[in-house]
């Protein structure tokens, strides 16, 4: 087939992305700031040849979706594939608040044991075969074409450790900064990495972002 290029960009920083506050699907709006990081998209990309804009249809994602999109006259196209991974009773805690309060269920998440799942949550095996689902069927659409995903902090990882061959339980060292651009290789033989958090346009902007 023919390759699709990919340019994954995680959402703007939320409120809750500053406090280190777990989001997973709770869907936050973006803040000053990360109003900020998604207008600077489109001056980032106008160049790339994209052809539209997938998205999470989280509210987050569309908002930075619509300020790429928009001003380059791309269509914005939905899929609930890119959602966030759902965390369950853990949603909504500050990351330190959650080894005090759920310290067995932190230390199962904090291992990366791919079958755990928090009460109510995806486990990560389930999450990461739900991205890697969606981000070919977009793929597979839009062969030979580019396409930017609009999408979390998870997501992202998931395509990282798919493109580099890392498994689930690998602890994360790579960045996945809120409004940063990596661009993937997606082909027959599936994902290639080929560059991974420009985040060149953001310069200047007050605040680095935080993690998913």
């Amino acid at each position: 087939m023919q390759a699709t290029r990919l340019v994954a960009i995680r959402h703007g920083q939320t409120a809750w992305n500053a406090e280190w506050r777990l989001q997973g699907q709770t869907d936050i709006p973006l803040d000053a700031l990360g109003r900020q990081q998604a207008g600077r998209l489109p001056g980032a990309l106008r160049h790339e040849g994209l052809v539209a804009v997938v998205s999470s249809d989280l509210g987050l994602a569309l908002e930075t979706a619509h300020a790429l999109a928009d001003p380059l006259g791309l269509p914005v196209l939905l899929e609930p594939g890119l959602r966030e991974r759902h965390f369950g009773i853990l949603e909504g805690h500050v990351r330190s608040d959650i080894d005090v309060r759920f310290p067995d269920l932190a230390r199962r998440w904090h291992a990366r044991e791919p079958d755990f799942a928090p009460p109510g949550a995806e486990s990560l095996r389930a999450f990461n075969d739900r991205c890697l689902a969606a981000v070919q069927r977009q793929a597979l659409a839009h062969a030979g074409q580019a396409i930017a995903l609009i999408s979390h902090g998870g997501v992202l990882d998931c395509l990282y450790r798919a493109a580099t061959g890392l498994t689930l339980e690998v602890p994360r060292t790579w960045p996945l900064g809120n409004a940063g651009i990596h661009r993937l290789l997606f082909t027959g033989q599936g994902l290639a990495l080929t560059g991974w958090n420009d985040s060149a346009h953001l310069d200047g902007l007050s605040a680095q972002a935080r993690p998913a």
